[in-house]
């Protein structure tokens, strides 16, 4: 529906669910998608003000009957509604309504198969390769790397831009959490099949990586650096652990949020030093290996203070 304003305005409601799949093994951060092909897409809708009480119980509505899941606990991302934008477009009609997009980040570790014939676990990092620097060898910071300097040319703000944000200078250091930063570099450099699909221009060779419908890969990137802020703030990654696990397979499950390889020594003594989990005295059989101890979350912090998030001390 769409009100206010000379052309009126139409707000859309889309939601991250996030969670890890096989984990574990710390498996794959993964999100509840729809569709298939160009056509993939966050559970979403268009929020009606004659009959929804609220954005979330609306978003809440969306989610279950696009894919069956009903989400627990959710927390609004951001508004995204900016003039000038290419996407999402004007909604289609002739009030041409401009859109508006509200997105929302769930976590849970309840992974199982989606209910719906069209609901999916994506894996987020099929979106965003270039988010995944567990491989130094990976033949597509090359790539991007190549892409964004012929982007650049002379223009100097430009390379400082891109290569502050790709860490492609020697040297330079990756910040994780810059996700949709480096995902609107590339929407601008022309170099996802988005930014040729909203300008209404045929598509170049693009950067590999998963497109989405709408404006929906710039809100999963969204909450992925979201997620990635608050993994060290707020426990958020025993949200979506099992109930026990191994430190390797903690480990693990930071580095498939982080998208970066941990120094193994220095993440156990800081997942100790927190006091956030405990040992259980069970041994786990299924790491491939030697039976490994198994943990869980004590839920609080021990001092009493707000309960803190975890260190991701990186490999050098």
């Amino acid at each position: 529906m769409a009100f206010g304003g000379e052309h009126g305005v139409r707000i859309s409601l889309s939601a991250v669910v996030m969670a890890l799949r096989d984990p574990p093994r710390g498996g794959r951060l993964c999100v509840l998608t729809t569709g298939a092909g160009e056509a993939v897409a966050l559970p979403s809708g268009p929020f009606d003000p004659a009959h929804d009480r609220t954005f979330e119980l609306s978003l809440r509505a969306f989610v279950t009957a696009q894919t069956g899941f009903r989400p627990g606990f959710v927390e609004q991302l951001y508004t995204f509604g900016d003039a000038g934008r290419e996407s999402p477009r004007a909604a289609p009609g002739p009030d041409r309504a401009r859109e508006i997009s509200v997105g929302y980040l769930a976590l849970t570790r309840e992974a199982a198969t989606a209910d719906a014939a069209e609901a999916h676990w994506t894996p987020v990092l099929d979106a965003f390769p270039w988010e995944d620097r567990r491989d130094p060898k990976d033949p597509a910071r090359v790539l991007i790397a190549e892409a964004l300097r012929d982007w650049a040319g002379a223009d100097a703000r430009r390379l400082a831009r891109a290569e502050g944000l790709f860490a492609l200078a020697p040297g330079a250091r990756w910040n994780e959490e810059r996700v949709l930063e480096r995902y609107e570099l590339l929407y601008e450099a022309g170099l996802v099949p988005e930014a040729a699909r909203d300008r209404n221009q045929p598509c170049p060779a693009a950067l590999p990586g998963l497109a989405m419908a709408s404006d929906h890969r710039r809100i999963l990137a969204t909450g992925l650096g979201r997620l990635r802020s608050k993994l060290k703030y707020r426990p958020v990654l025993f949200e979506l652990a099992p109930e026990t696990f191994t430190l390797s397979g903690l480990q693990s499950a930071a580095e498939a949020v982080a998208g970066l390889p941990l120094h193994k020594q220095n993440f156990r003594r800081g997942v100790e030093r927190t006091g956030l989990v405990e040992a259980t005295g069970r041994l786990s059989a299924a790491t491939g290996g030697r039976p490994a101890e198994l943990f869980r979350f004590t839920g609080a912090d021990p001092q009493g203070g707000q309960a803190p998030g975890l260190a991701l001390p990186a490999q050098r």
